[in-house]
């Protein structure tokens, strides 16, 4: 990371700039056994591919809002990077009647009709695999994004002053997701670039987007992003946190 990073794909960009190998977020599915790894610039390949898809193809633009009904899923965390990216504001969780655009896991497809704009269908599917009949009236991100660019280029500026984030009601700027980030790293356990947490927290709330991401990123650290983690023992746990070398837990 850097001083002078404003927003989260500020701090992106810092982190590819510095190390591109390096892994960053490590998925696990434990309903599934599903895991992923994504090294800085994988992830950006697909933060890049997911922002021009945003802007380019379902002309999303900035101050636009982009209801995530999406669960803590290592594809939730490209989109909310992608967000900071085009600099529309990302609603987790949020109403999806009063979202100029929609992007929906499998579960949420019937609430995420209610948004009369752009819709985006997630399958969740492991290694990003598309749905096998297409939602109705949703666009599929796993057909559309693989044919997208591998750079990003926004339109104009992001102004880290605008609203970025809502998350749980409460609105962020991405210079304010950037600082908060910065300012609660220590208490996560996040000290630089050999921290490495294992989260097991949903996306609904600040601390969960924290320490499953934002926080990692600002301190050059990575992220062992674990959903349905209740599916796994407690021996299990303490044998994926040798494994995975984690430095520091959020459960």
């Amino acid at each position: 990371m850097n001083a002078t990073d404003r927003t989260p794909a500020d701090l992106l960009r810092s982190a590819l700039a510095a190390d591109p190998g390096r892994p960053l977020l490590t998925f696990y599915d434990d309903a599934t056994g599903e895991r992923v790894e994504l090294s800085v610039a994988t992830f950006a390949n697909w933060v890049a591919k997911t922002a021009n898809l945003l802007q380019g193809e379902l002309s999303v633009e900035p101050g636009d809002r982009v209801a995530l009904l999406l669960p803590a899923h290592w594809q939730t965390a490209a989109w909310l990077l992608a967000c900071a990216s085009v600099g529309v504001i990302a609603d987790v969780g949020g109403d999806p009647g009063a979202a100029d655009a929609v992007v929906s896991g499998p579960d949420a497809l019937d609430a995420a009709r209610a948004c009369s704009g752009t819709r985006v269908a997630l399958a969740l599917r492991p290694l990003g695999g598309r749905f096998p009949q297409p939602p109705e009236g949703f666009v599929d991100y796993a057909v559309e994004v693989p044919g997208q660019g591998d750079r990003f280029v926004p339109f104009a500026p992001v102004d880290p002053e605008e609203p970025a984030l809502i998350v749980a009601g409460r609105e962020f700027s991405g210079a304010e997701v950037v600082e908060r980030a910065r300012d609660e790293a220590t208490g996560l356990g996040l000290t630089g670039p050999t921290s490495r947490i294992l989260s097991g927290l949903p996306y609904d709330t600040w601390d969960g987007l924290n320490a499953g991401l934002y926080g990692p990123l600002a301190t050059g650290g990575s992220v062992v992003l674990c959903r349905h983690l209740g599916e796994l023992g407690e021996e299990a746990l303490a044998k994926r946190i040798d494994s995975e070398r984690v430095t520091a837990t959020a459960r």
